[in-house]
């Protein structure tokens, strides 16, 4: 492999699909990154987690300020994330497929 790839060995706790990788360590051999976390779903659900309570806290940052929400429908973040607004449909795509807009 190329130096600078990344192998991430997902069996490395039955015995591993790479020669290289050590149970539980992150390595560097050959100038290739060899991952071998023991339980790598476990980290996975975490950085998801913190992933999307980032991604809605940047979002619901980007809508408000001290003086409430900023509803600027012609803006392309709010526009494509508010789907309804005091009744009416904001969305233009919900709109069409409806036969409202």
């Amino acid at each position: 492999m190329r130096p600078g790839a990344v192998i991430v060995d997902m069996a490395v706790s039955s015995g591993g699909n790479c020669a290289l990788s050590e149970p539980g360590q992150t390595v560097q051999k050959h100038g290739v990154t060899i991952i071998g976390e023991l339980n790598l779903p476990a980290l996975l659900s975490v950085n998801a987690s913190e992933l999307y309570a980032r991604n809605i806290s940047t979002l619901l940052l980007h809508l408000g300020s001290g003086e409430g929400f900023q509803w600027n429908f012609e803006e392309e973040i709010t526009g494509g994330s508010v789907i309804t607004h005091q009744g009416e449909i904001k969305h233009r795509l919900t709109a069409e497929i409806l036969g409202k807009g």
